[in-house]
């Protein structure tokens, strides 16, 4: 893909305040502002995010721009879920995270969830039918949630009525990042 301007287009990534995986959270985020999107921070509580490098070595802290609460998710056009074992877990048990991602698949709106992000999409439901990757440990809930594991760097499931586009790892992030700009230049995202 060309590297085309996402100017007019907006991602809200939704975080916990601690445990995210850095580069799951600050590349993605960097790379869509670099090329034109809007891209807002969503966490629990108006603290500063704590990240971790490899879930265990103290990352960047991130102030997020909002709070899940104050999020109204038909704002934006994507939405973007960054791993981190900590932080997936936790973000998978609030249920303003679990809304705003039954918003975007109620509407048809792309979702883009990296590592463990997927954990939200298996405790919304919303795996079932769909191809998807993550962090192996994973593998066993998505197949158990309906949804059909495969170990490739991205995975990009059209079939349904929204764009849902997984990674792996950190290692990733370039196919990740490169199909989240696709589905906002397609305007399914």
């Amino acid at each position: 893909m060309a590297d085309t301007s996402l100017a007019g287009r907006r991602v809200l990534a939704i975080v916990t305040n601690y445990g995210v995986e850095q580069d799951e959270l600050v590349v993605p985020v960097g790379q869509l502002r670099d090329s034109g999107a809007e891209v807002q921070v969503a966490a629990v509580s108006p603290d500063e995010i704590r990240t971790l490098v490899g879930d265990k070595d103290p990352g960047k802290t991130v102030r997020p721009d909002l709070t899940l609460a104050d999020v109204d998710p038909t704002a934006y056009d994507l939405l973007l879920v960054p791993g981190g074992t900590l932080n997936a877990d936790t973000l998978r048990l609030q249920d303003e995270a679990l809304e705003i991602l039954r918003s975007f698949t109620r509407t048809g709106r792309a979702v883009a969830a990296i590592c463990h992000g997927p954990w939200l999409l298996v405790e919304a439901g919303a795996v079932d039918g769909r191809t998807l990757t993550s962090y192996p440990s994973l593998r066993t809930d998505i197949r158990n949630a309906g949804g059909t594991w495969v170990d490739e760097p991205v995975i990009a499931d059209t079939a349904g009525d929204w764009t849902l586009i997984t990674s792996r790892t950190p290692d990733d992030l370039g196919p990740f990042v490169r199909e989240a700009k696709a589905a906002l230049v397609a305007g399914t995202g």
